[in-house]
């Protein structure tokens, strides 16, 4: 979308500032879209995921100013499946932190020049396995807000903290984990950021559904020992999509542009026919 994310939760944007990436090919999808702009490109690192292996990679789709694709590759591939890669620059460098809690941890990745090789730098030790761990440089310190991958709930209804003075850690837990249990709004969907002084934060409202929608939730306190917040309603599907819109996954900031997914569900019977193979063993995960 060609609006910054101030305008998104305000509404503040028309079907023509909406700019949708092309279908994926048949049993794929995108997911997961994280910006990060170089100057002359953007570049969305996003989840690609085929439902024959069950196995998620990461791709990075480079748009030219006038927002073309010019180039797609896979940058990122490990034998655990991999989602969520939010990226952002600190200390010096410019680093990646995907989702990958079937590893049974969290990796930093850091990134070479031309932000196609991804070397991993350090495990971040947490007091669970993350889910969704989304990063915010506040106040001099690194934080942290993930759900944990503990149980099928908690993946999606529970809401931790972790600071650290550097990436590398040590990390401390916020003691008040974990600091929000609402399945409306305590898994983190994209970007945290900073308006007016307030910090939001993407979070995904699985209250019905996962994916659902996404929900601002809007940090009031936040320091080592204090931790409150406010949710706001769900956003609006964006207008215009291809397909139909059954939920919103990731929301994510990069300037003046947002980057978003949108939920569908393939009903045919060639989809119904691949999950029946996968079940009956015939596909088997990577």
């Amino acid at each position: 979308m060609q609006r910054p994310i101030e305008c998104v939760l305000t509404g503040d944007y028309g079907a023509q500032d909406i700019v949708w990436l092309p279908p994926e090919p048949k049993f794929t999808f995108l997911a997961d879209p994280f910006g990060y702009d170089d100057g002359s490109h953007l570049h969305i690192f996003a989840e690609q995921y085929d439902y024959r292996t069950r196995h998620g990679v990461i791709e990075r789709l480079t748009l030219d100013r006038e927002h073309r694709l010019v180039d797609r590759r896979q940058v990122l591939r490990e034998p655990w499946h991999l989602s969520y890669p939010q990226v952002f620059q600190g200390e010096g460098a410019v680093w990646m932190l995907p989702e990958a809690h079937r590893s049974g941890g969290l990796t930093l990745y850091r990134g070479d020049a031309m932000l196609e090789r991804w070397a991993p730098e350090c495990q971040i030790e947490l007091d669970c396995v993350p889910v969704d761990a989304s990063i915010l440089h506040h106040d001099g310190l690194w934080w942290l807000f993930y759900s944990s991958a503990e149980s099928r709930a908690s993946k999606v209804e529970t809401l931790h903290v972790a600071w650290s003075e550097r990436l590398a850690g040590p990390w401390t837990p916020h003691p008040a984990n974990p600091v929000r249990l609402d399945r409306r709004s305590s898994r983190p969907g994209g970007t945290p950021v900073v308006i007016d002084g307030r910090i939001m934060l993407p979070m995904q409202d699985c209250s019905a559904t996962y994916g659902g929608a996404i929900r601002p939730l809007w940090v009031t306190r936040l320091d080592v020992e204090g931790f409150t917040a406010q949710a706001g309603g769900p956003l609006a599907f964006p207008a215009g999509s291809p397909r139909r819109c059954e939920g919103m996954h990731t929301l994510s900031a990069c300037g003046a542009v947002t980057l978003f997914d949108v939920k569908t569900i393939d009903r045919s019977l060639s989809g119904l026919l691949l999950e029946i193979r996968r079940m009956l063993g015939q596909y088997a995960p990577e």
